[in-house]
């Protein structure tokens, strides 16, 4: 296991009951999305197959990579409210 990962499974999620961050209803085939496959350091953005791109959001650093790589336009993006979202561990 690489040193990034053991780092990021020590970190806790505690998720929202509606997600934080959701790729905007007509926009899953948008390719503006590729950029988010690729930037993620959580690794939360795929594509599949089809051409249907996904978003799983347990792990998410709240850092903003995605946002700013697609831009404003395909997702929709917030920080959690206060309690919920990622809490970093160090080890």
């Amino acid at each position: 296991m690489s040193d990034l990962k053991a780092k990021l499974g020590l970190n806790v999620f505690k998720p929202l009951p509606a997600p934080h961050i959701r790729i905007r209803e007509g926009m899953e085939r948008d390719p503006r999305l590729k950029a988010a496959v690729r930037a993620c350091p959580a690794g939360l953005y795929a594509e599949g197959a089809d051409g249907v791109f996904t978003l799983t959001i347990d792990g998410c650093l709240e850092c903003g990579t995605c946002r700013i790589a697609c831009g404003t336009g395909v997702l929709e993006w917030g920080y959690p409210e206060g309690g919920a979202g990622v809490q970093f561990r160090f080890g």
